[in-house]
């Protein structure tokens, strides 16, 4: 198998919140909800960097069409890692998360393995990582 990786879905429980969480508080890119008309099939799409997307659908509608039980979440289960250019970008985005609702779990700090990290929960709990790592190039932010 190529590792060929183009969407990560997140399962959601309120997508209208999930929504403007990304879109309005974190500035990702979306057309909003689409495909409504559909049972279960609600979703929002976000751009992230070239050949990739982040989805977020209501979990339920999620458990539906994987046929898995639906089940209590867990946060512990994974994190989505944000590389960004510097230590001052991760703190601007630890802040932009935190005012877009995040909870801040681990404040950004400097890492025992020399980079710099911080994380954050999104409105359904899932784990969120922003991190400089100084041995990786990342162009910076046109935000920055």
């Amino acid at each position: 198998m190529k590792p060929r990786i183009t969407v990560l879905t997140l399962g959601v429980d309120d997508l209208e919140r999930s929504l403007a969480f990304y879109r309005d508080g974190l500035g990702f890119p979306t057309q909003g909800i689409i495909g409504r008309e559909f049972e279960h099939g609600a979703v929002a799409f976000f751009d992230l960097q070239a050949g990739l997307k982040l989805a977020i659908w209501n979990r339920r509608d999620l458990a539906h069409e994987t046929k898995v039980t639906l089940a209590s979440p867990s946060s512990s289960e994974m994190t989505m890692g944000h590389n960004v250019a510097s230590k001052e970008e991760v703190d601007k985005i630890m802040e932009q998360a935190r005012k877009a609702g995040a909870i801040i779990t681990d404040p950004a700090h400097d890492a025992f393995w020399g980079g710099y990290s911080g994380h954050f929960l999104d409105p359904d709990g899932h784990l969120w990582e922003v991190v400089w790592n100084p041995e990786w190039e990342i162009e910076a932010s046109a935000d920055s």
